[in-house]
């Protein structure tokens, strides 16, 4: 059965889509098979693993208001074990969209994901920087949210507010919604104030913060910049090492349930 996981912070910047393609390529490592999902019209996830966004005759979109089958849509990748259900700017219509369809605008990504989930051991929602319709779409459809936490101001300000949406969907929409868990990222070991978000955060949500933390490595933004997961570009680098590390903590969460 499929596990389906969005990444989501409100906050901008706090590598929402490097850990979306980077979680994906250390699980694909796994034997994992992966599904992407870009819920960003910007397509950043789309064009991370390698796609032409702006040559799309069909994304998410159009699956979202069932103007095509899903299948058709999914792109394999050139890396292993990895597709996307990409997405480009006319994600941004979905809301006026969907509005005048007679359907719950909040269930339109899990009926997409109901027909597909069968094909994935893992399907991660790359999420947009807000908290609106395609945030509460992403979590209605979700297993678990992960949730990024970049080491440096604001960041528990944020916190409270994705929180909140948590209470929020799983009142509303998904009663089952679980926290995957929070993964500090960004971090800076020169810094005291990246250990001082990360004893914050760990203070806090102790049994919901994962060990590993993802630093601020070179080789990560440069393997983003050749559009390409940082295992790929790099292996041994400590951006890829920590990914793979953080893959093998979700996984040890899978076996101890």
């Amino acid at each position: 059965m499929s596990k389906i996981i969005s990444i989501a912070n409100q906050k901008g910047g706090v590598g929402k889509t490097t850990t979306t393609i980077n979680l994906a390529a250390a699980l694909a490592n796994l034997n994992k098979q992966v599904l992407i999902v870009d819920m960003d019209p910007q397509g950043n996830s789309s064009r991370g693993i390698g796609l032409d966004i702006v040559s799309l005759k069909k994304t998410l979109f159009e699956a979202l208001v069932k103007l095509e089958d899903v299948n058709q849509i999914i792109k394999t990748t050139s890396f292993k074990n990895i597709d996307v259900l990409p997405s480009n700017l006319t994600l941004a219509n979905f809301g006026p969209t969907i509005s005048n369809v007679q359907e719950e605008i909040s269930d339109c990504l899990k009926r997409v994901i109901k027909e597909i989930k069968k094909e994935y051991d893992y399907i991660l929602i790359d999420c947009p920087p807000s908290l609106g319709l395609l945030t509460i779409n992403a979590l209605t459809a979700s297993n678990s949210i992960l949730i990024p936490v970049q080491c440096e101001y604001f960041a528990m300000e944020a916190l409270a507010q994705i929180l909140g949406t948590i209470s929020e969907v799983k009142r509303l929409h998904n009663p089952n919604l679980e926290i995957e868990g929070f993964v500090l990222t960004m971090f800076d070991t020169h810094t005291n104030l990246s250990t001082e978000i990360a004893q914050q955060v760990r203070s806090l949500f102790k049994e919901n913060t994962f060990i590993s933390v993802i630093p601020r490595n070179v080789s990560i933004p440069e393997a983003t910049a050749k559009l390409m997961p940082v295992s790929e570009y790099r292996p041994t680098s400590a951006g890829s090492l920590s990914y793979a590390s953080l893959a093998k903590e979700l996984l040890d969460h899978e076996n101890r349930k």
